[in-house]
């Protein structure tokens, strides 16, 4: 008898053991996947920085006509998402979408979408993609200062130290950097607030609107439009400069590779979104940005980075840092209070529910 319960014991135990064993693997394997994703995106965004200064530089590819491309990328994105979300519905697309809401809320998002890619991979004619990057940081401060226009955010002294961290970092970035091209300066600066104008109308459709959708049904929403935006300047400032320099002759294998790679991008966020968080994807925007500013040094010879570069990126970064943390405790803070103002809610509705009398039947 005491064999036979000894044997049973141990049975017991290594059963348990197997399955804290099975538990802990499957842990394992999940935030490998997560991290997988994080790596993914980082790579995939990385190389489309790369993958669109070699396609747009007169050294490399020679296709000088940044509006021209990133239109390509929205009229792909759009068929593709038709494709996936309609024709073999591999996808699914999120949110009640009605008129109203689409010309309140995804036209504006979509219009500054196609002028942050435009402006964007207009500057990068003209500038290094390492100071592209340090001009970028100066983003939160672009956010910041429309949201607070906006009546989204509140100026403490805290947020202005952060600002002036930030600021400071790219001022002395800039002064670092050996050879300006303003204009390329203006271009990334203008692509910086229309990325802040576009994150803002996100947040006032995200909160205001009360609609939330993942990354691919906004691309199936706002892809169209972007690209509509970006067809009318293409149609009066690029395409009569294609026209004058002879045929047509692009290599239409590498911009569809560039189409390819841009689309690949917005899935990974997708991907590292429903596994983790928008704040994720911030975070790993800074390792990515750092990722890009040294690499770019090694690719590109227009790249040189000084000391008084990268101390000034460092502290530009900080910064970003400082603010993401910032945006972090808020958001956890906001989600505190509507869980907490849920449960009050729920007790009210108890605390009614019994001193309310029963209902008699008649």
């Amino acid at each position: 008898m005491d064999a036979r319960r000894s044997s049973y014991a141990l049975h017991n135990r290594v059963e348990k053991a197997a399955a804290a064993a099975a538990a802990l693997l499957g842990r394992i394997g999940e935030g490998g996947i997560t991290y997988g994703y994080i790596l993914l995106y980082i790579a995939l965004s990385s190389g489309q920085i790369f993958f669109n200064k070699w396609v747009l530089s007169s050294k490399e590819i020679n296709f000088p006509y940044p509006v021209a491309l990133t239109l390509l990328h929205m009229v792909f994105s759009s068929i593709l998402c038709f494709v996936l979300t309609k024709v073999f519905k591999i996808i699914k697309i999120e949110g009640d979408m009605t008129p109203d809401i689409y010309i309140t809320s995804v036209i504006p998002i979509g219009a500054m979408f196609a002028m942050t890619l435009w402006l964007g991979n207009s500057a990068y004619l003209y500038i290094s993609v390492a100071f592209a990057q340090m001009l970028k940081a100066s983003m939160p401060v672009a956010v910041f200062i429309c949201g607070a226009l906006a009546g989204l955010e509140v100026l403490s002294w805290k947020m202005f130290m952060i600002m002036f961290a930030i600021s400071a970092g790219v001022v002395v970035a800039s002064y670092g950097e050996i050879t300006i091209v303003w204009i390329g300066v203006v271009y990334q600066m203008g692509g910086v607030v229309g990325e802040a104008l576009r994150l803002i109308f996100m947040e006032i459709f995200v909160k205001k609107k009360g609609v939330r959708l993942n990354s691919i049904s906004m691309m199936y929403y706002v892809s169209p439009c972007s690209a509509l935006c970006l067809f009318i300047p293409w149609l009066f400032l690029e395409k009569p400069k294609m026209d004058s320099s002879g045929p047509w002759n692009f290599p239409p294998i590498i911009l569809l590779l560039n189409c390819i790679c841009t689309f690949a991008l917005n899935l990974s966020v997708f991907l590292v979104i429903s596994r983790t968080s928008a704040l994720t994807i911030r975070v790993a925007g800074v390792v990515r940005d750092w990722a890009v500013v040294l690499l770019s040094a090694l690719i590109f010879s227009d790249s040189k980075l000084t000391a008084i570069n990268l101390i000034g990126y460092g502290i530009a970064i900080s910064g970003v840092v400082a603010y993401n943390n910032n945006k972090l405790k808020k958001e956890a803070s906001q989600a505190a209070q509507l869980v907490s103002a849920d449960d009050g809610a729920q007790e009210r509705f108890d605390i009614e529910a019994t001193l309310m009398p029963p209902k008699e039947n008649t």
